[in-house]
């Protein structure tokens, strides 16, 4: 299984922060922002994952992650020429994805939870055996997202993109999992009135053919799509309070690495120190007894 960070965009509800740096590298609390939906995929075992983001920005990014090696993963990168769509992902991802199932989150997608990388192992088994997930959020306002409807027996029935109308309160998250044949669905997609491929477009697809499975995440989960300047203040503290009230760090790769064993500790110690001398290179000593 390989995993897609669509980190691409123009990030213009962000404007003036995004003028000279990718919205995905604006910080949340005390790390790039791009490490959360980094993070949440290697708590999930995945190693070879693809970023795609824009000419202007790839530099950013193999700065900050170069290929991955040091948290014992490999990264590649593929340029987004212009923003098409999220489904558009999976097109650009072709030659990367080689014919096996993918799991995509969004760059500026935040998940926190203790169950959510078992739930991704799951849609993962379920996208080996033919069948896509996607996963849901109840949220106040979701006139502003992709919404499930659904019948007496809480099956989907519809997903629909930013209705004025919504028939429910669960918003489609950013993360996605789609079985072998997913390049082909997106490639037969009809670009919508603004000119994109929609996920939901590709989403419906799979429903329409009895092959989409939808997770709701429960209460003790929180998902936050931090493409507003009030979302990114949320977050960022959430992520505040949190780390600071349970004493743990939320989206770590090193963290991540360490436990998949796919560092050992003397490179974790050398990640540790490339931090400088701050809180979150003493958390992560702390978690070897440093």
């Amino acid at each position: 299984m390989k995993g897609i960070i669509l980190a691409g965009g123009a990030g213009t509800r962000l404007l003036p922060l995004t003028k000279v740096v990718s919205k995905q590298l604006l910080a949340i609390y005390d790390k790039p922002m791009i490490y959360y939906p980094l993070s949440i995929l290697m708590e999930a075992g995945i190693k070879d994952i693809l970023i795609i983001t824009t000419e202007e920005c790839e530099p950013q990014f193999k700065f900050l992650l170069g290929d991955g090696s040091i948290f014992g993963i490999n990264i590649s990168y593929t340029i987004q020429p212009a923003p098409e769509g999220l489904a558009q992902a999976f097109i650009l991802g072709e030659k990367f994805l080689n014919g096996e199932p993918g799991v995509m989150v969004l760059g500026d997608n935040i998940f926190y939870g203790q169950n959510i990388p078992d739930l991704i192992q799951k849609a993962m088994w379920d996208a080996d055996h033919g069948e896509a997930t996607i996963f849901g959020y109840k949220v106040r306002d979701p006139e502003r997202f992709g919404v499930a409807e659904f019948d007496k027996n809480n099956q989907v029935i519809s997903i629909e993109e930013k209705p004025k109308n919504p028939k429910s309160n669960y918003a489609i998250t950013g993360l996605y999992c789609y079985p072998k044949d997913v390049p082909e669905k997106a490639k037969a997609l009809k670009p919508s009135a603004r000119n994109e491929l929609e996920i939901t477009d590709l989403n419906n697809v799979y429903l329409q053919e009895k092959r989409l499975n939808f997770i709701p995440l429960n209460d003790h989960s929180t998902w936050f799509d931090t493409g507003t300047f009030e979302s990114l203040y949320d977050a960022s503290s959430f992520i505040r309070t949190m780390q600071q009230h349970q004493n743990i760090i939320i989206g770590c790769p090193e963290v991540a690495a360490l436990k998949n064993k796919w560092i050992d500790v003397e490179n974790f110690i050398k990640l540790c120190y490339d931090k400088g001398n701050n809180s979150y290179r003493e958390y992560l000593l702390s978690m070897i007894g440093e």
